[in-house]
This record gives C-alpha cells, sequence and structure tokens, in this order.
C-alpha cells in the first residue's frame, strides 16, 4: 500500500503529451573531486539526448576541490527556466547552511532533480545536510571499496522497464546508504562487501512539489558509458519530467534522436607493423 500510494504521488501532475513536443530544457550541474567530470557531463548529455528529446545548458566549476559552491545556486529563480536538473558534483567540503538550504528549497516548488552518485555526498558537513538528503531521498556519509557490484532489481515499475533482473556493473563504488526518506521507492539494490548489508543503489522520491531520481551508480565512465545505465537514467529524467509511458518507453514527441556509441577520451594511435619493425 504505501508504495503504490508513493507511486500516486510521483505522478501527480505528469501530463500526456501531443503529436509533437518542444524539446525539454535541462541544466547539468558537475565539477568538484574525484571524477572524471569533463567526460561524465558529455556521456550524461550525449547519451540522454538520444533517449529522450532535451536540449542542455551546462554548469562545470570548481575543478577537484571539494569546497566550492556552484556560482548559479547564487542567482534567483535559478532553477525556473529548467524542465530538469541534472546533479552531478562533488563538494562535500561545503558546509555553509544557508546556501545548502536555498537548493533544496529551489527544487521544493516543484523542478524535477536527478541525483547521482557523488551528489549524495556533497554537502554532507553542512548544518542543512538533512535538507539536500531529503531532497535526494537517501542518506549517504562514506562509501565500500571499489569493485564490480550485483544490482539487483526490486521493483516492476516503468523505470525499471529493460533493466535486468541482476546487472553487473562493469566497476563500482558503493555508497552506503543510511537512511531512507519517507517518500522514497527503492528501485534497486545491491550488496556491500564490506558492510554485509544489501545498499538501495537506484530510486525515485518527491520532495515538495518536485520529483526525484537517484542513483549511487556512476563513478567510473564504464558504468556510465553503459547503456544499461543511459537507458535507466533516461527513463528516470522522462519519469520526473512527466513523459514516461506505462511500459517505459518516451511519449510521442519526446524520443530521442536514436542510440550509438559514445567515444570519449583522445583515440590511442596503433603503429604499423609494417614501419615499427626494427631494420635488420
Amino acid at each position: 500500500m504505501r508504495i503504490l500510494t508513493l507511486a500516486l504521488l510521483l505522478s501527480i501532475g505528469f501530463s500526456t503529451s501531443g503529436s509533437a513536443a518542444e524539446p525539454l530544457k535541462g541544466l547539468i550541474i558537475t565539477g568538484g573531486c574525484c571524477h572524471d567530470y569533463e567526460n561524465q557531463k558529455r556521456i550524461i548529455a550525449e547519451g540522454l539526448s538520444q533517449r529522450m528529446n532535451i536540449t542542455w545548458d551546462f554548469v562545470h566549476e570548481g575543478g577537484t576541490g571539494r569546497d566550492h559552491k556552484i556560482s548559479v545556486y547564487s542567482k534567483p529563480g535559478w532553477a525556473k527556466k529548467y524542465d530538469l536538473i541534472v546533479h552531478n558534483e562533488c563538494f562535500g567540503g561545503v558546509t555553509d547552511p544557508e546556501f545548502v538550504k536555498s537548493i533544496a528549497d529551489a527544487h521544493f516548488e516543484g523542478v524535477p532533480a536527478i541525483f547521482i552518485h557523488c551528489a549524495l555526498h556533497s554537502y554532507r558537513n553542512s548544518g542543512s545536510a538533512d535538507a539536500w538528503r531529503e531532497l535526494i531521498g537517501v542518506t549517504s556519509r562514506s562509501h565500500e571499496g571499489k569493485r564490480a557490484l550485483n544490482v539487483e532489481k526490486l521493483e516492476d515499475h516503468p523505470v525499471m522497464t529493460d533493466f535486468p533482473k541482476e546487472w553487473k556493473t562493469p566497476n563500482g563504488e558503493l555508497y552506503k546508504i543510511e537512511k531512507v526518506w519517507s517518500n522514497c521507492i527503492p528501485l534497486a539494490k545491491a550488496y556491500g562487501e564490506d558492510t554485509k548489508k544489501d545498499h538501495p543503489v537506484i530510486w525515485l522520491n518527491k520532495f515538495g512539489k518536485a520529483n526525484v531520481f537517484g542513483t549511487s551508480l556512476g563513478h567510473h565512465n564504464e558504468t556510465m558509458n553503459n547503456d544499461v545505465w543511459l537507458g535507466l537514467v533516461s527513463r528516470g529524467a522522462l519519469f520526473v519530467t512527466g513523459h514516461l509511458d506505462e511500459n517505459g518507453n518516451p511519449e510521442k514527441g519526446y524520443e530521442g534522436t536514436g542510440i550509438k556509441p559514445i567515444v570519449i577520451g583522445d583515440p590511442k594511435p596503433k603503429a604499423d607493423p609494417k614501419f615499427s619493425e626494427k631494420k635488420k
């Protein structure tokens, strides 16, 4: 009953599209320590655009530090012009409680959000950390060692369409989930070898008027740049913006450009053997 009730809450305000649709407008916020955000913002933007009708703006700041305050968060009404905000940032050193609470307040009025991996650990030492965590839907302060994860599906929800019953990630870093907030619906879990317990790794949340999708999966590029991960996050994006049908497909007018490989990094040249042989 709880799951059905929360699912109904998450669907409130969702609308169907007509035969044509203007592209959704998305904002990717990224930067900070410990991850390859330059390539990850490309994987996310291109991967989701291939699977849904959306265009992107980017805010990439803070270098590889932990204590940078993303500048856009201090601008009045910064979130209102977007249909979706993707948080893929890692700023665990920011402690300003008013600054952190203002981010949550911006979503509370209804702007949908996606939270990826280290966004869960951002702002964790702030006096307003719980406002951020309630927005995300889970509380996490630490992670286990880096290793591939066996992800188990928990719910047959449209967001989980085409997600395998079990998925062994190419690589991984399991976040320890200490609390699941009351409006959060876990959709998948993974077992922690260090903690000897299961932890949610995919979920939906409701925060005020905002619909939220979250996943702690995504430390490594090879996990993100994978059809399972990109398909999952795209369906999450379509769901929270109200454009995923009951079969897990984009509503008419919200289809993407078509799936193709995303090649990241500079290609490594291969020597032609006929020029690399030692002269006799």
